[in-house]
């Protein structure tokens, strides 16, 4: 049986598909960018941070995630969810930023500063900075499931990055029974459990696709999708781009 189209009804088609792209291009401007959080179940300062994240996440105007790192684990609490991956990520910022020592929370702006973790007065000051700056995310980049592969399109741009995808858990409440956090059930948002780079972007726009197998290692949390450059020693630098698909609508 064949289909035959009318002007109007292709003018629909056009229009509909006009809608949707109008609105990823509205999502991707809504987000003003990109929080990197480290913390630790051991630190005392962490647990206003770890809110404060929590909120930027349920807030929905920027990619939230939470790096627990694994160096206050001598204190009398090893962090649960702490990996030395992610304390290397740490290191690398210190070192792109200049920095001879870390700290926790941190909170890693854009990839390109740092503040108090805690402080989202200055997150906010940051990004809104940054984005007058022309240093916001400027890159469209949208992931999507699709079947049984998960596609990432990345659109036009300037220079070159790194297709960075962090895996993360929703939400993860921990009961912390030693250390200077003892006896505090903590509520832990976005955090990561692996980094891959899946991809090189060199300006042009692109699509990379990878099994959806990938995410079933979290079956309430997802992915963020950064499109990152490094410095002259490859360590991570400005974030030019960034998307988040989660496993489920939560």
């Amino acid at each position: 049986m064949s289909l035959k189209y009318g002007p109007l009804t292709f003018g629909l088609a056009l229009c509909t598909l006009g809608a949707l792209a109008a609105a990823s291009a509205q999502a991707q401007e809504q987000l003003k960018g990109v929080v990197e959080l480290f913390t630790s179940q051991g630190c005392a300062s962490c647990p206003p941070a770890d809110e404060a994240l929590r909120k930027l996440i349920q807030k929905g105007d920027v990619v939230g995630l939470s790096y627990h790192v694994d160096y206050w684990n001598y204190l009398g609490w090893a962090d649960s969810l702490a990996s030395k991956e992610n304390t290397e990520r740490q290191y690398g910022y210190a070192r792109a930023l200049g920095r001879n020592n870390v700290y926790t929370p941190q909170a890693v702006v854009n990839g390109r500063d740092h503040v108090k973790g805690a402080d989202t007065q200055a997150i906010y000051n940051r990004l809104d900075a940054f984005k007058k700056a022309g240093e916001g995310l400027s890159v469209p980049v949208k992931a999507q499931r699709l079947n049984d592969e998960i596609a990432i399109d990345i659109g036009q741009g300037h220079g070159k990055a790194d297709v960075v995808v962090a895996y993360f858990n929703r939400e993860q409440i921990v009961d912390v029974q030693k250390g200077d956090n003892q006896g505090k059930k903590i509520s832990y948002w976005h955090s990561v459990y692996d980094v891959q780079t899946v991809g090189m972007w060199d300006g042009k726009s692109m699509t990379v696709k990878l099994p959806a197998s990938i995410m079933s290692k979290a079956k309430d949390g997802g992915c963020a999708v950064l499109l990152q450059t490094t410095d002259a020693q490859g360590n991570p630098a400005a974030i030019i781009g960034a998307s988040v698909l989660l496993t489920s609508g939560g």
